[in-house]
């Protein structure tokens, strides 16, 4: 794997999740025993100061099933110690990251359930619908890999550009075909899009960049679907090993997970709204694994 897939891989993650600090035991578990005995189901995570994981562990619970909740401080740390058996499952990372870390590891981790994809938004300050902005128009996208290729598909979902190929995770402005589309698109670095609205008609601006250019995520023109398939690798998932699956504790939990109003409310508070829950079938999800780690290798 190129590291340079792998940093545009670890960007497309919410950077909010890196300040969290480091918390639960170092003492490992063993894959599965979890379920078969009363020891908690240990679960990594970057983010385990976020209410929602309170309110998720006390539902669980009420199930009989104990969670410990294991706090990592950098991205290249939950999938170690998951495939090592130091946890049972881990919940930090979407499908695109998950397929690098295990063509990079030669590794089969598998996901076992979605949570929500957080998506990457179009914005403008001069048009307040996609139809309104004028053909031969400019529009701004990060020029990091992984957001670039993101951030093509929200605008070909959107109907302002095609892409030659249909577009994938590897997709970059030369992949536009200017004979087919309705605007000029420019690759700016992911700090200047917001910052540039004023002089394009619409910008892809990261989550992270939203709130110092004064903008909401509701104030998207356009965003990813979630029904799109392009979307499915940036929706964030549970990701177990791969002879853990189907253990029914640990589906259990993803069950208690996408049904509990209140966990899920506090995933999209926790976001700044930006979070949409999503619950994708797992075999797409197993399906969209197997395409990226296939793409991945294709493009080494």
């Amino acid at each position: 794997m190129s590291k340079r897939f792998l940093s545009a891989a670890a960007l497309a993650l919410p950077l909010a999740l890196l300040v969290s600090g480091c918390a639960g035991s170092s003492e490992p578990a063993t894959s599965g025993d979890a379920a078969a005995s009363d020891e908690p189901v240990r679960i990594g995570v970057v983010n385990s100061g976020d209410p929602y994981w309170d309110t998720f562990t006390k539902e669980a619970a009420a199930e009989d099933i104990e969670v410990e909740l294991v706090n990592f401080t950098e991205y290249a740390q939950p999938n170690p110690a998951l495939s090592a058996g130091e946890l049972d499952l881990n919940q930090f990372q979407h499908v695109i990251y998950l397929a690098t870390y295990n063509v990079a590891s030669d590794d089969d981790l598998q996901p076992i359930g979605s949570t929500a994809i957080y998506p990457l938004g179009l914005y403008s300050t001069q048009y307040d619908a996609v139809e309104d902005i004028p053909a031969g128009a400019t529009v701004a996208v990060p020029n990091d890999e992984s957001n670039q290729a993101r951030g093509l598909l929200v605008l070909q979902s959107a109907g302002l550009i095609e892409l030659t190929d249909g577009g994938s995770i590897f997709s970059t402005v030369a992949d536009i075909d200017e004979s087919t589309s309705k605007v000029k698109v420019e690759a700016l670095d992911a700090a200047f899009t917001a910052t540039s609205l004023p002089d394009v008609a619409a910008a892809i601006v990261n989550n992270d960049f939203l709130e110092d250019a004064g903008l909401t995520a509701d104030d998207a023109i356009a965003q990813d679907d979630p029904s799109d398939p392009n979307a499915v690798p940036y929706i964030n998932i549970f990701a177990a090993k791969a002879e853990d699956a189907d253990n029914p504790t640990y589906l259990k939990l993803i069950e208690i997970f996408q049904n509990s109003q209140d966990v899920l409310d506090g995933v999209v508070e926790a976001s700044g709204g930006t979070a949409v829950i999503v619950k994708t079938p797992v075999d797409e999800l197993v399906a969209s694994l197997t395409d990226v780690e296939d793409d991945i290798r294709a493009n080494q």
